[in-house]
Formats: structure tokens, C-alpha cells, sequence
């Protein structure tokens, strides 16, 4: 898949691992790159119905940005490469189906904003996490100043950015840094069973749920109940609405026709 990044298959689960152990999973120009593809590859494939966010190393899921790739970097390299940086954390967030992050160990500024980037972050008692970047002279730049918020709220966001702030698991948990806190070395296992059961629902339902709830937050109430209806519309009449019903009436398991055609637009779109 590229440097730094592999992909195990789980059925209808793509597990996309940061596989750059030598240096903790701190992203690179090339990691980013990869991680831009191989996104932008499971968006586009149809069979895909959930995506789970793992490490390969044992005591980090990702320390952030290369700082020691960016120790010699002039204003024009920064500039040049932040386009690049940016496709990266772009490409997660942008997952048309849902994205969870397996959190262990460290996750912290670019490697936080990885998982800020998916829909449900699964952390293990190891996990600490935090937005460190003004310690080191700049800002979250992977989305940080803006996914954060909109979990903890302004306020509680400021203090943990402002301070560079590192949360150990059971507070991150408390604070809503993390959605599950499970005994450590199981946050894979978790976020994988997790996805396997949205991956038994309508793969249709569950895209437009994830486009509906990503374009409607924030919005005023009238805008949102608009953009759910466009939703229902896409669900209602589309091959696994009859399917689903059709299951449910004769009392067995759905064998839903796939995504099709239409669904596959980013969550963003």
C-alpha cells in the first residue's frame, strides 16, 4: 500500500494499519502519501463497509508529524509539503463509510488528529493523547482545532491545545477524548468486532447515515431534517430497503446487494 502503510481484509472490514515502526508511525512525507492512496483506494471500493484505524507498533498508534524529516526543512519545503500532510488526515476524515480508531499508547498532535479524523476512537488503558503542536512552535494542522471542539466543546478544547496537554486514558475517556476505554492490548480487537456489526447493516443505510450526520452538524435544525430527508430518499429506494424489509418479514439474515451506484460520494461531499 505504499511506505508505512499496510491493509488487512476482514470480510467487509478493511483494517488499515500505520506500519512505520522505526520511527513510532510519525508521518512522513511518504507515510502521508500512502495513507492519501490507500484512503482514497477504500473509498472508491464498494465492498467496503467499515474501516479500522491500527498500529503495528506496540506501545504508539502514531507520535505525529516527522519532526526529525522536518528538522531541516526550510519555509518553502513547509509550505511545498503541506498540501501533501493535508491529503493525508483529508483522506480518513472523508471515508464515505464509518472509520474507527484503535487507539493504544501514544497518539499524540498528527497521530491525535488521525483518530479526531474517524467517527469513533476505541482506546485501550496504555492510550495517552493530546495536541502538543504549540510546544514545538505551531498548530494542529491535521484538522485538531476543529474536530476537537466539536467533541469536548470550546472551552475544554483551548485548555488541552493552548497547554499541549498530554491525557492519559481513563481521563481522556471521561472527557470525551476517547468513545470506549477497554482493558489494554484489546482496542483492536474492540474497534474490530465494532465494525464487523455495522458491517451486517445495509451497506446503503449506513453511508448515507454517515453523510447525513457529517453534512447536518452544526447546521440549524430546518437545513438538517433537509439534508436527513435527501438520506431517506437515497435509503428508500434503493435495493436494500426491499431487501431489508424482505428479510425482516421472512425472518432471516439480509443479503444486501451492495452499495451501488451513487453511494460512494466522501462523507464531505
Amino acid at each position: 500500500m505504499g511506505e508505512g502503510i499496510a491493509v488487512r481484509t476482514h470480510e467487509y472490514v478493511a483494517e488499515l494499519v500505520l506500519d512505520r515502526p522505526e520511527a513510532m508511525n510519525a508521518v512522513s512525507t511518504e507515510l502521508a502519501r500512502a495513507l492519501t492512496e490507500t484512503t482514497a483506494r477504500l473509498a472508491a471500493d464498494a465492498s467496503v463497509r467499515a474501516v479500522v484505524l491500527t498500529s503495528s507498533h506496540e506501545r504508539a498508534f502514531c507520535v505525529g508529524a516527522d519532526l526529525k524529516e522536518r528538522n531541516d526543512f526550510t519555509d518553502a519545503d513547509m509550505l511545498r509539503h503541506r498540501p501533501t500532510a493535508r491529503a493525508a488526515y483529508t483522506g480518513v476524515l472523508e471515508l464515505p463509510v464509518p472509520a474507527i480508531a484503535a487507539v493504544h499508547g501514544f497518539a499524540l498532535g498528527g497521530g491525535y488528529e488521525l483518530a479526531l479524523s474517524c467517527d469513533f476512537i476505541v482506546a485501550d488503558e496504555t492510550a495517552v493523547v493530546g495536541l502538543p503542536e504549540v510546544s514545538v512552535g505551531v498548530v494542529p494542522g491535521g484538522g485538531g482545532t476543529q474536530l476537537l471542539p466539536r467533541r469536548v466543546g470550546s472551552a475544554r478544547a483551548a485548555e488541552l491545545i493552548f497547554t499541549a496537554q498530554r491525557v492519559e486514558a481513563a481521563e481522556a475517556h471521561a472527557l470525551g477524548l476517547v468513545d470506549r476505554l477497554v482493558p489494554a492490548g484489546e482496542a483492536r480487537t474492540a474497534a474490530l468486532e465494532l465494525a464487523r456489526r455495522i458491517a451486517g447493516n445495509s451497506p446503503v443505510g449506513v453511508r448515507a447515515a454517515k453523510r447525513a450526520l457529517r453534512l447536518g452538524y452544526g447546521r440549524d435544525l430546518r437545513a438538517g431534517l433537509e439534508i436527513e430527508d435527501a438520506a431517506w430518499q437515497r435509503t428508500a429506494l434503493s435495493p436494500d430497503r426491499k431487501e431489508g424489509v424482505a428479510a425482516f418479514n421472512e425472518k432471516r439474515k439480509p443479503e444486501w446487494p451492495g452499495a451501488g451506484a451513487g453511494t460512494g460520494a466522501g462523507a464531505g461531499a
